[in-house]
């Protein structure tokens, strides 16, 4: 071979190998990957069916009257005057507020309220706010309706402590800020000033004593009314089974019960005697140990609870229910859950409902206290 030949097969040979090792021209770096923003994922709501929410209804805008006490402003005005009169007590120093405590959702938060000179009665006072359409009234139903409850307490020797009925229109004939105000809640009476007037003015003001709750706000379909806990906690109630006596509108007061149903309810402590409940009314056996099933509007408020106001704890209550009416235990966090739920039932008084009345003045007629 020549040399001419053999440079010019080196030269190729040469331009070959460079092709060969990748003398090419560079390429940039891919740009680095980006990470995507999780996504956010709502969580799951929960859903009642409604057919768990016909057995309930929400509060009325208003409580109907009876055709015989039909409401009217100066009833109602002259209504909260006597709820609030503690001259309406024989010393001088109890009225219904007292024990029903209308800054308080209706209760002292005492197991047992005190009443004519500190004496204490045997069962816990019940709120007033929305009992009006209750199905009887007191623990053991002994009255009808509100009329009929608003006589007994004045004249209880343990509570208000006045001797009669007369005792009572005493104390009212001899403000005349008070006949004039009998006589404009109820013009056709001739005397207007009566033991049942009396009742009925003390009625048509209770009967205002209404508070709707976030779960009104729910069964009128406003469906975020309630927390995700609360819903849980209405399926655990009624899993439980608890709207067997806690149904309508005011999730209860609609029936009798025997307390303790399935499991007898617990001894009362030694040298007390037992509470026998509407057999006391009636003496009959098949009454002892039967209650009114109280309504759960504002129960989360409403401490001590039972008739005897006996448990502190709306979570002890709950658990000692479902033990001695329904023969369940429940786990810690359904009694959590249904605790949860009754907090929705908790509706907040208005300013108008709280408002303390300006009382007519006394005279020197007015029977004076008497401390005995």
């Amino acid at each position: 071979m020549t040399h001419t030949r053999l440079v010019a097969a080196s030269a190729l040979l040469a331009g070959a190998l460079l092709a060969a090792t990748g003398c090419k021209k560079e390429e940039a770096p891919p740009p680095p990957a980006t990470t995507a923003a999780p996504v956010q994922v709502a969580a799951p709501t929960v859903k009642i069916e409604s057919a768990k929410l016909a057995l309930f209804k929400p509060l009325p805008a208003a409580f109907e009257s009876p055709p015989d006490n039909p409401s009217t402003p100066e009833k109602v005005e002259l209504g909260r005057q006597l709820y609030w009169d503690a001259r309406l007590s024989k010393n001088h120093d109890v009225s219904c507020n007292s024990c029903h405590m209308l800054d308080k959702y209706g209760v002292d938060n005492k197991p047992v309220s005190e009443g004519h000179r500190k004496q204490t009665g045997t069962r816990n006072s019940p709120t007033v706010y929305n009992a009006a359409n209750h199905f009887v009234q007191f623990w053991d139903g002994r009255a009808a309706n509100l009329e009929e409850q608003a006589k007994g307490p004045v004249l209880n020797p343990v509570e208000h402590g006045l001797k009669d009925e007369a005792a009572l229109l005493a104390v009212i004939n001899s403000i005349p800020e008070y006949v004039e105000a009998f006589g404009k809640a109820f013009p056709e009476d001739k005397p207007a000033v009566t033991f049942d007037n009396f009742a009925k003015a003390v009625a048509a003001f209770e009967r205002t004593l209404i508070t709707p709750a976030p779960w009104d706000a729910f069964l009128k379909g406003d469906k975020n009314a309630l927390t995700e806990d609360q819903k849980k906690g209405f399926l655990a109630f009624m899993d439980a089974g608890c709207q067997t006596c806690h149904s309508g509108e005011h999730l209860g007061a609609t029936m009798f019960q025997r307390l303790g149903s399935v499991k007898p309810w617990p001894d009362p402590p030694e040298g007390k005697e037992p509470d026998l409940g509407r057999y006391d009314v009636t003496k009959q056996d098949s009454d002892k140990m039967m209650f009114k099933v109280p309504g759960l509007r504002n129960v989360a408020k409403t401490a001590p609870y039972y008739h005897d106001g006996s448990v502190e704890d709306l979570g002890a209550a709950v658990q000692l229910m479902a033990e001695h009416q329904l023969g369940k235990t429940l786990s810690d966090e359904n009694v959590r859950l249904i605790v949860a739920f009754l907090e929705s039932l908790t509706g907040e008084p208005t300013a108008e409902q709280m408002r303390e009345p300006q009382l007519p003045p006394s005279t020197d007629k007015t029977p004076k206290p008497d401390p005995t």
